[in-house]
């Protein structure tokens, strides 16, 4: 077996971010070869990842990126939120969202296997899962395309809990596009406007506003007339241009942007584990466990 200097060591945890221990004993296991002992790493975190599997992440960053005329938006997740104070973890994240809108995927399995200096994505979130020791995972992903006429919108809320990004058409104002993205990441519009709504979405809110007007025991004519006023209030409340603008309530969103000419197009808001099962941590009882309690 090759001797393994710590010269050796060094050069592997400056190349993987492992520790002392888990460097030697990976030379160890190659005779010393770096490259090979980076793939035992890799293999290693494979079987890590693997063990981690059944964790919860559902923390994590929500972040953007506009180059051009396209723009991205990422939702990369861990298990717990000090993580994604992490610069290794931060550094990922960007390095993916970057790449999604260079290579342009059309889907999560795409994402996984981008080519990101010289290695798939998914590979980089597996050297990262072993180097921060905690299961990470790519969650979802959007791309927005505009015209040259266009403005991206883009607000990042709480260091990543939070991301939104917008496409308003007609207009160059990138500080208007800006503050509607952070009304987007504020109220959470559900959609761009009222026309996009799904029938079965009004229809089926109809149906409750029909059924709690009746139950006030008003004449058929005048539930009527209270559930048209009901689901119109309904509509601008989940409709982004109607919605009164977060920083002047004096004016909806559209009247806010149409004062440069702008409209809003479209827009994507990832919440941090939105619609995720949350971990429920029990510190005294993790502790008990590893002291073999």
């Amino acid at each position: 077996m090759a001797k393994i200097s710590a010269k050796q060591v060094k050069e592997l945890r400056d190349m993987t971010g492992v520790g002392m221990m888990a460097a030697k004993k990976a030379l160890m296991e190659v005779d010393g070869d770096i490259d090979k002992a980076v793939d035992f790493l890799r293999a290693k975190g494979v079987d890590t990842m693997a063990k981690k599997a059944d964790r919860i992440a559902a923390e994590g960053l929500a972040a953007t990126y506009v180059s051009g005329n396209t723009a991205a938006i990422v939702e990369v997740n861990s298990e717990t939120d000090f993580v994604a104070k992490n610069e290794s973890f931060q550094e990922m994240v960007e390095k993916i969202v970057k790449t999604i809108v260079e290579q342009k995927p059309a889907d999560n399995e795409a994402v996984l296997g981008l080519d990101v200096d010289g290695q798939t994505v998914k590979d980089l979130i597996i050297e990262n899962t072993s180097k921060i020791g905690e299961k990470l995972s790519f969650r979802r992903f959007a791309i927005l395309e505009k015209t040259d006429n266009d403005v991206f919108g883009e607000y990042i809320h709480a260091g990543g809990r939070i991301a939104a990004l917008v496409l308003v058409e007609g207009m160059q104002d990138e500080e208007m596009a800006k503050d509607v993205a952070m009304h987007v990441a504020a109220i959470n519009p559900q959609y761009v406007s009222a026309d996009q709504v799904p029938q079965e979405v009004y229809d089926h809110e109809k149906q409750i506003q029909t059924e709690k007007s009746l139950a006030e025991g008003k004449p058929a004519n005048i539930v009527e007339k209270m559930v048209e006023g009901r689901m119109g209030k309904f509509l601008a409340e989940i409709s982004l241009v109607d919605q009164p603008f977060v920083k002047d309530s004096a004016l909806t969103v559209a009247k806010y942007l149409a004062e440069k000419g702008g409209k809003a197009k479209s827009f994507v808001r990832f919440e941090v584990g939105e619609g995720m099962e949350k971990r429920n941590d029990d510190f005294a009882a993790e502790v008990a466990s590893q002291m073999g309690k």
